[in-house]
């Protein structure tokens, strides 16, 4: 194993200097309260039609008779947002944020090219730049170095390891999960650790980014034990993601210096058994909607100024399957959470779902780019110039008159 390879296992994050100035201010200490990002990739393909009912919609139940959700006021049936669409009812504890605007849904969004493939799309998507498979770095990671941050906290993914959205030149602190993060690694036994140090204890780049690795997992770990001690005398938090998201919170009110953050889940790729109000979709809106009210919950007031971005590959197919399921499709829905955003309305143009109006026959059609959404959060919310929106989303030029976020 190469000393490259060694340090992306253990967690420590990209390998390059870390950048000279601060974009909080040269040398400045972070303020109490800066700007967040979370974003939460929905890894598979979750189907936006159940997310986002368009119960309005006569095709929606003619293509789906069994996956289809209800409309609203019959059993199990959708929670009405706006007299068109409704949110599937597992969702139910994110309807209190629509209700406070402080929840928003981008509608028939996404990869304007079509892209069945699960790995090109979310290649695509996290690289920020479709059709070039040339890209090394993702987005996210362009967004550090235009931000300008020095601290190696200023980014966290709680993945095994850094995912290609946050590739690049930036150092970033990588997790695995809220559960698995306080096991100790390798490199955390002290033997270990003196004979590295030793190894990385040079004035180059790679010896620079090690110990700032380093420092930043040390510093984790003790966040993480001490809130797992506090809440439960020593015991591991309990399964699901909103352990995930109340540890992440906790982590962020206690430590400014996370202003972004990176989390992934699987099961959305859905062929088989879907199900409508029950079911396997179901339970993980349900695991999914909960987690996001705790971290919602647990941030307190930080998450007035935090954005949340819930994304996925591609939508799914607008009729069922044989199998109960649904297919790779096109057009997807796009969830938009925090104190910027400009809740409890559907953004984008709704192209329909009559026959005639679906993508090749088949599938709800893109008709809002997904970069756009992620450009209003880096002028509106991040504060950056068009500038560096045009270095972190290269070859996109925003062109949609509303904006989601304040």
């Amino acid at each position: 194993m190469n000393r490259r390879h060694f340090l992306t296992c253990a967690g420590l994050g990209t390998l390059s200097a870390f950048a000279q100035n601060s974009w909080l201010g040269v040398n400045a200490a972070p303020s109490a309260n800066p700007r967040r990002l979370i974003v939460i990739f929905l890894r598979g393909a979750v189907d936006g039609l159940n997310v986002v009912v368009p119960y309005s919609e006569p095709s929606y139940y003619q293509y789906r008779p069994k996956i289809a959700i209800a409309q609203p006021g019959s059993p199990d049936g959708a929670l009405d947002l706006d007299g068109r669409f409704g949110l599937h009812p597992a969702m139910a504890p994110l309807l209190p944020l629509w209700k406070q605007d402080s929840l928003a849904f981008v509608h028939a969004s996404g990869l304007t090219k079509e892209i069945r493939s699960h790995f090109d799309a979310q290649y695509y998507m996290e690289t920020g730049v479709p059709g070039s498979s040339k890209r090394q770095d993702g987005w996210m990671n362009r967004l550090l170095v235009e931000a300008n941050n020095k601290s190696p906290l200023q980014a966290i993914s709680l993945s095994a390891n850094v995912p290609q959205i946050l590739t690049g030149k930036m150092p970033v602190s990588s997790i695995r999960s809220t559960r698995q993060a306080a096991n100790r690694q390798t490199l955390d036994r002290q033997d270990v650790a003196a004979a590295f140090d030793k190894l990385y204890s040079g004035t180059d780049a790679l010896g620079r980014n090690y110990r700032g690795g380093r420092a930043a997992r040390i510093q984790l770990l003790q966040d993480l034990e001490a809130e797992m001690n506090m809440a439960n005398n020593g015991a591991p938090l309990p399964k699901g993601f909103a352990a995930e998201t109340r540890s992440l919170a906790r982590l962020m009110v206690r430590d400014p210096r996370i202003q972004i953050a990176f989390l992934q889940l699987g099961g959305w790729d859905t062929h088989i058994n879907q199900g409508n109000s029950k079911g396997q979709l179901a339970r993980n809106l349900g695991e999914l909607s909960q987690g996001l009210a705790t971290l919602q919950q647990e941030l307190g007031a930080v998450y007035g100024n935090t954005q949340i971005v819930v994304m996925s590959e591609f939508g799914r197919t607008a009729k069922e399957n044989g199998n109960g399921g649904t297919d790779h499709g096109h057009g997807n829905v796009m969830w938009l959470l925090g104190g910027a955003t400009k809740g409890g309305k559907i953004y984008g143009q709704w192209p329909g779902l009559a026959p005639e109006q679906l993508y090749q026959g088949r599938d709800l059609q893109v008709t809002t780019d997904f970069r756009e959404p992620i450009a209003k959060i880096i002028t509106n919310h991040l504060g950056l110039n068009a500038a560096s929106a045009d270095k972190i989303l290269p070859k996109f030029s925003a062109g949609v008159n509303w904006s989601p976020i304040g």
